[in-house]
């Protein structure tokens, strides 16, 4: 209950208070849209800020610019993803082994069934290249592995901390730039615990049809999506949580792009929030 009202308070106080802040501060505005206002790490604004942050991104909600928004998580990405994979630097043991790394030895069952010689995984949003560095010891018959992140800093990190893993290549790239420039048939191209949140529906969909067009690809993907989200009743994406990131109908997607789906899940991450699980074959 006490959480539920100072929730609604920061609400009212972003809605009034926020929105002035916004016209004496232009330049703060501006300059927190510049960074990006994905997550607000500990300590990392003020309440002022915060307050501003918050309005901020309701205004583009409430106008439905959902090509800023997903412009404004673009800039976080690039300018401060490194800070929250520092920051969040434990998550690959503590979430993704135990909760989300079964989808591995599910995609292994799948490609022996159906006899797909794949030979390069793409890793879209790599972070801190962990999960790219398990799949090159899970997958030791492919070859390449490429991880592809917004972040130079980020990428750069990567690029040393795996200096011993020659099957490994960081790229500092926009997803679905790379896609169009250098993605080939035969991949594997993975998504993991939040990546394809921060693309509006129609910039997903581009990239889905995409990859699909590219000839014999598998698409891994682990993304959260809001657990309030009545896909039955709106099977649009829409904006969730304190991100403002988009919750997206991942099996309608996939399956209108052209993909048949191998495996689709759920699991309960919070009680804001549900993982979803897909393995789909272009």
């Amino acid at each position: 209950m006490k959480a539920k009202i100072r929730l609604a308070v920061i609400e009212l106080l972003s809605r009034t208070l926020g929105i002035i802040l916004i016209k004496v501060y232009p330049n703060k505005a501006n300059e927190l849209a510049k960074n990006g206002m994905t997550l607000v790490l500990k300590g990392k604004l003020n309440f002022t800020e915060r307050l501003m942050r918050r309005a901020l991104l309701n205004k583009v909600e409430k106008d439905k610019n959902h090509e800023l928004l997903s412009k404004l998580h673009q800039n976080y990405w690039v300018k401060k993803g490194d800070e929250f994979f520092d920051s969040n630097d434990d998550s690959f043991h503590k979430n993704f082994l135990p909760d989300c790394s079964f989808i591995f030895n599910v995609l292994k069952d799948e490609l022996e069934k159906n006899t797909l010689k794949l030979h390069t995984i793409v890793e879209i949003g790599t972070g801190n290249g962990k999960v790219l560095n398990y799949l090159s010891n899970e997958f030791p018959e492919v070859k390449s592995l490429i991880g592809i992140d917004l972040s130079p800093i980020q990428t750069e990190k990567n690029s040393l901390n795996f200096k011993n893993n020659n099957k490994l290549k960081f790229i500092a790239s926009d997803g679905l730039d790379w896609v169009k420039n250098y993605g080939r048939s035969n991949t594997i191209f993975v998504t993991s615990r939040g990546v394809l949140e921060y693309f509006t529906e129609n910039n997903l969909k581009n990239l889905l049809k995409e990859i699909k067009n590219l000839g014999t690809v598998v698409f891994v993907a682990i993304e959260p999506n809001d657990i309030n989200h009545n896909f039955y009743k709106n099977p649009n994406s829409i904006p969730y949580g304190s991100e403002r990131s988009f919750s997206h109908n991942y099996s309608k997607l996939f399956k209108e792009a052209g993909f048949a789906l191998w495996h689709e899940s759920d699991k309960i991450f919070s009680k804001h929030v549900k993982q979803k699980f897909i393995i789909a074959k272009g």
